[in-house]
């Protein structure tokens, strides 16, 4: 990813002028110019660097007469499904971006990349090459606003033959094979399943002590890492003129704690021998979709925390979110054993919340076979419902291994959710069935779920390949209105967790609230006792497993179908869970009356 093909040099250029031209330019090299006759290639440090060589000097720089191109460097073989979109408006909306790639076939992944350029980049992998080239010339200079796309492709590892495996001389397996799993999605998966996620710690600090926390010689930050047992990285070339730089903590929570206690101390000395400030905070950042389970309903987990640490504790406003920066800053005030005891019970909410959407994401990948969610994009703004590995503030999040199971970001989760098993895979349906849900939705933020000149519900439609309807007012004065949504299992699911997202991300739900939304599904009246259960038993069991409140009326009179409403009350995991489980239900009913009208003796008529 790192290599670059600079084309289109004059016969004069020398290697020493390409070396003089990056010094200029303060790209940095890792390994010798390799100069051809008309064209040369480069590697820089990372894909960073790589971007920033690309953008500064592509079609922008003449060199003994001739304006050069400078672009990734990607074998034939291995140009298929993946490209990068540089220059994108870092304001962007994600659903706009979505519904523009969805345009050119169907988008298997999305990743932001770590850059500090002013604009935003992404990888996107299509799920074909035809689809990847088809992007590639109509984005190219695709213009949004005053900006101008670039697009190039990238490597695609995926697209190569894989390595034959050797074999022994005899014919028989190699000691390769015998010493356990190899590479393949079955190894990943069943060597990544027990494996600790990295849940790192990340902390802002003022930029006036990054030096003192580095140490001369980054002794001092050496000193940390080796009494912590932690890795930890000190984004202070990013942002430059910014007041405050990002940390990153890896390692087990304990170890993130420690490292955190060391810095909040280094920064109190200091403060104190500079006179620069009487009280440091400890400022946490935190992705958005976890900080609401931090918060907890009325606020009650965090002012636990406050009460019990001698704490105060403030959390930054939704608006400061954008497509560069999907995290919230928490700012905890106190002495610093008061904050480094605060830092730990926000950090065990933090990760609780996150396992119980591992675990949860884990679960509608068993219930919608198939369901590729790697794609999804769930929410409107772009954030994913779990938190992508940490990056430097203001910038898109990096790519990391294990981190991000939601949006794909790692090789473990392609694997994980992005290939269903073929055992899956071979009972499916090529048709799926069209499945419809009535969500209820506030009335006020029915504008904003359609849009200006209904753009929004239209691009929300494209991209979950659902038809979404808003079915009319009964009076004029109703709380809510019931949104319609006709789809197969993965469209709803695209769908539904946008608008869920959509209103929290238009403030129709405070930041301390988690949205959770009335879902009615219909179903067979004949399948209805089997929702409930004898005595109430398989209702009972639903809420137990989903979190979602589920309600069977009884007095219900079936309609013209024969079917009744089921009402499913949560938010968008628990729903999602209860819908699923609920389809279930009804399908083994349909199979068991199947079975039973197949099983009935035919009458023979008479001459």
């Amino acid at each position: 990813m790192n290599k670059l093909y600079i084309g289109n040099l004059s016969p004069s250029v020398t290697v020493e002028d390409l070396k003089q031209l990056f010094d200029e330019r303060k790209l940095p090299l890792t390994e010798q110019v390799l100069l051809k006759s008309g064209y040369a290639f480069v590697d820089f440090p990372d894909q960073n660097w790589a971007i920033k060589a690309i953008e500064a000097l592509s079609g922008k720089v003449e060199l003994h007469g001739k304006v050069i191109e400078v672009d990734y460097s990607v074998p034939k073989k291995l140009r298929s499904r993946k490209i990068q979109i540089r220059n994108i408006p870092p304001h962007l909306q994600w659903e706009v971006l979505d519904g523009l790639l969805a345009q050119y076939g169907t988008v298997e992944n999305v990743e932001q990349v770590n850059t500090d350029t002013e604009t935003a980049v992404v990888n996107v992998t299509y799920a074909n090459k035809e689809d990847a080239k088809v992007a590639i010339e109509k984005l190219t200079g695709h213009q949004f606003e005053d900006y101008s796309f670039r697009v190039s492709y990238i490597q695609d590892v995926d697209a190569a033959p894989p390595p034959q495996a050797p074999r022994s001389r005899r014919g028989g397996r190699s000691s390769r094979d015998q010493d356990g799993p190899q590479p393949g999605p079955s190894a990943s998966l069943g060597g990544s399943r027990h494996k600790l996620q990295d849940f790192p710690l990340r902390i802002l600090v003022p930029t006036q002590f990054v030096g003192a926390i580095i140490g001369k010689d980054g002794l001092t930050i050496k000193n940390v890492t080796k009494q912590t047992q932690s890795k930890v990285d000190i984004h202070r070339k990013e942002n430059a003129g910014a007041a405050e730089k990002p940390i990153t903590i890896h390692s087990s929570p304990e170890g993130c704690s420690s490292a955190c206690r060391m810095i909040l101390d280094i920064m109190q000395k200091e403060a104190s021998e500079t006179k620069a400030a009487e009280e440091i905070p400890l400022k946490i950042l935190a992705h958005n979709s976890l900080v609401g389970r931090l918060i907890g309903k009325e606020g009650r987990n965090l002012k636990k925390i406050e009460q019990e640490t001698g704490t105060k504790i403030t959390i930054s406003s939704l608006q400061d979110l954008t497509i560069y920066n999907p995290e919230r800053t928490i700012t905890v005030k106190g002495g610093v054993e008061a904050c480094c005891k605060a830092e730990a019970d926000i950090m065990r909410k933090l990760r609780e919340a996150y396992e119980n959407d591992v675990a949860a994401i884990n679960q509608q990948t068993n219930l919608i076979p198939g369901l590729n969610l790697n794609a999804l994009g769930i929410f409107s703004t772009g954030l994913s419902v779990l938190p992508p590995v940490a990056a430097p503030r203001g910038a898109a999040p990096a790519p990391a291994a294990g981190y991000s199971p939601f949006i794909s970001h790692s090789s473990h989760v392609g694997s994980l959710y992005g290939v269903p098993p073929t055992s899956v895979i071979s009972h499916q349906h090529s048709a799926p069935e069209q499945e419809v849900v009535y969500l209820f939705i506030p009335t006020q933020a029915v504008g904003a779920l359609i849009g200006k000149k209904g753009q929004h519900i239209k691009q929300l439609a494209r991209f979950a390949g659902a038809s979404i309807k808003i079915a009319p007012a009964e009076t004029p004065d109703v709380p809510e209105r019931m949104v319609i949504i006709t789809g197969p299992p993965e469209a709803q699911f695209k769908a539904q967790g946008r608008i869920f997202g959509k209103l929290k991300e238009e403030n129709f739900f405070t930041a301390k609230e988690e949205v959770k939304l009335e879902t009615h599904i219909k179903v067979p009246s004949t399948a209805a006792g089997r929702v409930i259960g004898k005595g109430g038993k398989t209702v009972n069991e639903l809420q137990n497993l989903t979190s979602a409140e589920v309600i069977v009326p009884r007095d219900q009179t079936p309609d013209e179908n024969d079917e009744v409403f089921v009402k499913i009350i949560g938010h968008f995991f628990a729903s999602q869970t209860a819908q699923r489980k609920i389809r279930e239900i009804i399908q083994q009913v349909k199979q068991s009356e199947q079975k039973h009208q197949q099983g009935a003796p035919t009458p023979h008529h008479s001459k």
